[in-house]
């Protein structure tokens, strides 16, 4: 039988119990602030982010040369002319952008912009050729050594694909338009 109590201050276990009880409490009482009070900031930092690569994207294509009639889009985009496709993708990238930092329409133009990058994934950033998934994985990369370069849309993919589903939180032209029809 144990002659400690808890509350024993010579005693490790005890005082090592005791701590950890009060930093599980402490850190329990943080989140619960940061549920209640932050959980709605957090989209903030993916659209600006996203807002920032896709505004820079479409500023690069507007002021730029259009290389996209050496590519070959997949069905049914490539139907459309390379300036017909340039036209679109540079004005998607500009006009979402500006919507995203708004925080407008957010779920539209993530799931919009979602469409694009795996346009450019297929069209651009993926492999030409690849025998195994050793060969394919060489894709996953941020510098293009000659397997693709897939790495970096598709980590924008996913953040667009958090923002569809969460939304654009609370510092946004969304959510100004959601209180005001209450």
């Amino acid at each position: 039988m144990n002659d400690h109590s808890i509350s024993d201050p010579n005693c490790a276990v005890c005082v090592i119990s005791s701590t950890t009880n009060k930093l599980l409490s402490c850190y329990g009482k943080l989140s619960q602030w940061f549920d209640s009070n932050t959980k709605d900031l957090a989209p903030i930092f993916l659209r600006l982010l996203l807002a920032y690569e896709f505004g820079e994207a479409g500023l690069e294509k507007l002021n730029g040369e259009n290389w996209f009639a050496d590519l070959t889009f997949p069905f049914p985009l490539s139907l459309l002319s390379a300036d017909v496709s340039w036209t679109l993708a540079t004005g998607l990238e500009l006009i979402a952008s500006v919507a995203l930092i708004l925080g407008l329409a957010t779920r539209l133009f993530s799931f919009t912009l979602m469409l694009l990058t795996l346009v450019a994934i297929a069209a651009v950033h993926w492999p030409a050729e690849w025998q195994s998934f050793a060969e394919l994985w060489k894709g996953y990369a941020i510098t293009d050594q000659g397997y693709g370069n897939y790495k970096l849309p598709l980590m924008y993919l996913l953040m667009l694909c958090s923002l569809m589903l969460s939304g654009s939180g609370r510092l946004s032209v969304d959510a100004y338009f959601i209180q005001c029809r209450k």
